[in-house]
């Protein structure tokens, strides 16, 4: 059945329809893992009267080897109909068409947040010394900033155009080389700064979390990311000015390079992050690497005004690995266990991040992590599979 929205609230049925997409290289391992483990973890949780009917549809190599498309049109609208999905990582295509699935995703849909939380596991090995000071919720905004693709390239006659509408519409005559230079636009919107401020500040609400920190390059760039700054601060004092006043939230803002310094030394001082869409990429696998490394790293893409959301593998296809049955599935599941808390089915998703860390603890996962570890035994895909669910089902 499919997941409705009705007085501004997601309506879960007990028995939801989820689509997936695969995903290219190893995707083919971690999905079906991922699909295991939350199988077992809301059968125990709910005794059989909650389920998930996956769904699969297709975008990637898959797709385009069945239908000659990247990203059919039945894909898209699958995610707008059933409003949650789940995704494997996807190929990028060479050459023309799509830049990026992953971008052409959160786009078509407007899923304007990018949520990566970011949490260390005991167990997991981690090049600094105290981990788990590092709890942090990355809200990158998704859908402007130079990620927009308005570009051209260098030698090209839109280039020269463009460059031409510069020096002699605009006045530019800083372009130090313009006969190379391609040429990129930043897009900051006063409205896509606000959605994204605003769904920071009530997560932090709604979680109990104590600050929102807006990152940003203003001292640069005064009207695009001084902008991103300026105008969340304005929503933060003209929509949640009594929070503000009665303690229950704070905002503040740092410079995005004092802030990847501070990441290291005072991590602690950070809970939910409000930046933009280049930063949030830097500072999202910083932070990774941070607890443990991307593998160990969940994503979500969501509009939290339409309640469409597509939850991910952040890392990549890894064709280097793919089909060796050796692959973390860990940034998938955690994705899921992402997915399920938005469908409000925590008890479920408390499953299976216990279970994950009662394997870590005792130094059993998959490779990329057992390997750093004392005494640390490397599982199989599969193997790390059944030890997660064997420990869910008690």
């Amino acid at each position: 059945m499919k997941i409705t929205k009705e007085n501004g609230c997601l309506v879960i049925p007990d028995c939801v329809t989820v689509p997936f997409i695969m995903g290219d290289g190893v995707g083919a391992e971690i999905t079906p893992a991922t699909q295991a483990i939350v199988n077992a973890a809301v059968k125990v949780a709910y005794q059989g009267k909650k389920e998930i009917e996956w769904m699969e549809i297709l975008a990637g190599e898959k797709a385009f080897n069945a239908t000659g498309s990247w990203l059919p049109d039945e894909t898209m609208q699958a995610f707008k109909d059933y409003l949650v999905g789940i995704k494997g990582p996807l190929t990028t295509p060479i050459g023309g068409g799509i830049r990026s699935l992953n971008v052409a995703l959160r786009q078509g849909l407007d899923l304007f947040v990018c949520l990566r939380p970011v949490r260390w596991f005991r167990g997991v090995v981690s090049p600094i010394k105290e981990p788990q000071k590092v709890n942090m919720h990355i809200f990158r905004e998704n859908t402007e900033d130079i990620y927009a693709g308005i570009e051209w390239e260098q030698g090209t006659p839109e280039a020269e155009k463009f460059y031409r509408f510069l020096r002699d519409e605009m006045g530019v005559t800083k372009v130090r080389f313009p006969e190379t230079s391609s040429f990129g636009v930043k897009p900051v919107s006063k409205e896509g700064t606000e959605r994204l401020v605003r769904a920071a500040i009530q997560y932090a609400l709604t979680n109990g979390l104590p600050s929102v920190t807006i990152v940003h390059k203003g001292n640069i760039m005064k009207f695009t990311e001084g902008g991103f700054k300026k105008w969340g601060y304005e929503l933060a004092e003209r929509e949640f000015g009594k929070e503000l006043s009665e303690g229950k939230i704070v905002i503040k803002d740092v410079i995005a390079d004092a802030f990847l310094q501070n990441t290291l030394l005072i991590p602690e001082e950070y809970s939910v992050i409000a930046t933009l869409n280049l930063n949030g990429d830097y500072i999202s696998d910083q932070l990774a690497a941070m607890v443990g490394g991307i593998g160990i790293a969940p994503g979500a893409n969501i509009n939290y005004n339409s309640g469409h959301a597509v939850f991910e593998a952040t890392h990549g296809t890894a064709p280097n690995i793919a089909g060796k049955n050796i692959v973390n599935p860990s940034s998938l599941l955690l994705s899921a266990v992402m997915m399920l808390e938005y469908f409000g089915w925590n008890e479920a998703a408390n499953l299976i991040t216990s279970a994950m860390e009662q394997a870590f603890e005792s130094g059993k996962a998959t490779n990329d992590l057992a390997r750093f570890m004392p005494n640390g035994v490397s599982l199989s895909t599969t193997e790390f599979r059944d030890l997660i669910v064997s420990i869910i089902q008690g």
